[in-house]
């Protein structure tokens, strides 16, 4: 059975909903999922896991959360390379340029993403959580 790591931070609960949708559709895909919020999460517990899918809103100027989000995410993305990732989030403002900017990373480090990027403007409408949960069964 896959095992399978959904990893968020929220602040409005908009990027936790994307998060249970992921881990929706990567168990009704048939893997073992953790949902996880950042601080429960770590560099060593990225080889446990053969998919995972990190979830953050866009803040600030269109950008990954700094205080726990980044630092997580920068700790761990090297580890990253032949896993199966996913990358999801939720924005208020601007135009989605925060997950353009981060899906572009991905792949200037080699980091392979097992689907396109889901967000969702605001709260998560029916589209958007039926795009997280074929992210989710892509992890699997």
């Amino acid at each position: 059975m896959s095992k399978v790591a959904v990893i968020f931070w929220t602040q409005s609960g908009n990027t936790e909903q994307m998060a249970q949708a992921v881990a929706d559709g990567a168990k009704n895909a048939g893997a073992d999922v953790d949902l996880l919020e950042t601080s429960d999460f770590s560099p060593a517990s990225v080889s446990g896991y053969q998919g995972l899918a990190f979830g953050c809103p866009a803040m600030g100027d269109e950008q990954l959360e700094d205080s726990e989000f980044q630092p997580l995410w920068d700790s761990v993305k090297g580890n990253l390379i032949g896993k199966k990732v996913g990358i999801f989030g939720s924005y208020g403002w601007g135009d989605g340029e925060w997950m353009r900017s981060w899906e572009a990373e991905c792949k200037e480090l080699g980091i392979t993403l097992a689907s396109d990027p889901v967000i969702a403007n605001e709260a998560p409408d029916d589209d958007a959580v039926e795009a997280c949960r074929s992210l989710g069964a892509s992890l699997v």
